[in-house]
């Protein structure tokens, strides 16, 4: 009983550890992969005799160059669109107004909408509510920085130290046992940058489709709406292409109301294009699984882990296709019509020589016949 006791206490305690632990898990699971990502680059500038620890931090000092000179040039497009928004909004009020006024035969007028909506409950509770959820939205915004310096920290140490951490990993193992995890960590670096390479791919084809349309609509910063279109809807999952669509949106609502109809059309049209024929041909040929498999390991990532389930399963799932694949004895398929789906014409189909023709045969008591060529 004292030992039973004793289980149930560690199962518990571990229980609420592992749960209490779960966000700097899956910060530690993020970072890792983002260190397979970047170890080949790592890797061959280290292999031309630079130290690895100053090859990883050229590599971040690139990445946080580039993200931080795209979301100053997008917060500064953004914060203009804004204020040409704000400066036009009495013209698409009356307009709102005359349509209004036109097709339901009303006599609204632009002075009382506007005081109307300055004297509304509605406002003075959505103000209220507002004051008070500043405090939420700071502290989430502290949070998540803390949890990008602790993404980075971590994968610059993977990154940084990878061999070390091999060495570690490999020195409590039989030497069997090395040349397996050695195996796996070459193919998940392989997988992980097959998956990259897709996603980059997919961006530069879903920026480049974008840009066209909101340059042929004369929609003003069409390259950098392109690009932040391509980066969001691929890297950001399960609310990603939601959030790449609503800018160009709101930016060619400024221009034309009808643009932004046109631009909702397009981004839903080249989201089922996309979902359907482009990523499950590129994920099959990039990272090797088929099409099927990486739908289902997305659904299965999303309901595990969320939106970093969504986006480390496919590599995580073409690592452990590939590292199995060796292990799992594989025989040479016989020569059989059926195999191609086709029936009727391969042993023990009508008329064939096989198990069910036997069975299928009438017992009259006299042997069967000898079978000639």
């Amino acid at each position: 009983m004292v030992l039973a006791l004793a289980l149930i206490a560690a199962f518990q305690l571990g229980s609420w550890a592992f749960h209490q632990l779960t966000a700097l898990l899956i910060n530690v699971l993020i970072a890792f992969f983002l260190a397979l990502a970047i170890e080949p680059a790592v890797s061959r500038m280290a292999a031309r005799g630079m130290r690895r620890g100053l090859a990883t931090f050229l590599v971040f000092l690139g990445l946080t160059i580039a993200v931080a000179g795209f979301v100053t040039l997008l917060g500064s497009m953004l914060a203009g669109q804004i204020i040409k928004m704000v400066e036009g909004f009495p013209q698409y009020l009356d307009s709102l107004i005359n349509w209004i006024n036109e097709t339901f035969h009303t006599e609204l007028r632009r002075v009382d909408v506007q005081e109307g909506l300055l004297h509304s409950d509605w406002l003075r509770k959505y103000a209220q509510n507002s004051a008070a959820g500043v405090l939420d939205v700071s502290a989430q915004v502290l949070g998540g920085l803390f949890q990008l310096l602790t993404v980075g920290l971590f994968s610059f140490y993977f990154a940084a130290d990878g061999p070390r951490l091999r060495r570690a990993l490999c020195s409590v193992l039989p030497p069997a046992r090395q040349a397996e995890v050695l195996r796996a960590w070459e193919i998940a670096v392989d997988k992980t940058g097959g998956y990259l390479y897709s996603r980059g791919l997919m961006a530069l084809i879903s920026g480049i489709a974008h840009y066209i349309l909101l340059q042929a609509l004369g929609v003003p910063y069409a390259p950098v709406l392109g690009v932040w279109v391509g980066l969001v809807s691929q890297f950001i999952p399960t609310i990603g292409t939601y959030l790449a669509g609503a800018l160009p949106m709101l930016i060619a609502f400024t221009v034309d109301p009808w643009y932004a109809v046109w631009v909702l059309a397009f981004v839903v049209v080249y989201q089922q294009f996309e979902n359907y024929m482009l990523q499950p041909k590129l994920t099959a040929r990039t990272v090797d699984i088929h099409p099927a498999v990486a739908f289902g390991s997305v659904i299965a990532g999303t309901a595990l882990l969320g939106a970093v389930g969504a986006l480390i399963a496919i590599p995580a799932v073409a690592t452990l296709q590939a590292f199995l694949g060796a292990y799992v004895k594989r025989y040479a398929v016989m020569d059989d019509p059926r195999v191609h789906g086709h029936r009727g014409q391969g042993p023990g189909g009508p008329g064939g020589s096989g198990v069910l023709a036997r069975i299928r045969r009438p017992r009259t008591g006299q042997p069967e016949p000898e079978e000639t060529a």
